[in-house]
């Protein structure tokens, strides 16, 4: 007879190339590109990159609200004259100053 393969050795190749696929798709979902990790790396940012934004929105606000009561349309005297103090480093004669 002529020479024929046995087929356990046929299976046995096919069952470790299937393991060694299974094994690189499992690697890829957990730790590639679009893995687990990454994913939860990118979300970790993006929570990073909220809590800045909130607090920068929150300091437009403020800076917003400081610009409108130094306009024209609404004057607020005494954060002028706070501002004017500050800028100009000047106090009134009954004021005492505490360094």
């Amino acid at each position: 007879m002529g020479s024929r393969r046995n087929p356990a050795i046929g299976m046995l190749v096919f069952m470790a190339l299937a393991v060694m696929v299974g094994s690189y798709f499992t690697f890829a979902a957990v730790r590639g590109d679009y893995g687990l990790f990454r994913r939860a790396e990118v979300q970790a940012h993006a929570d990073t990159l909220r809590t800045e934004l909130s607090r920068l929105q929150a300091e437009v606000a403020r800076m917003e609200n400081l610009t409108r009561r130094l306009s024209d349309d609404y004057l607020d005297l005494d954060l002028l004259d706070e501002q004017a103090r500050d800028v100009l480093g000047m106090i009134r004669a009954d004021e005492i100053v505490v360094r």
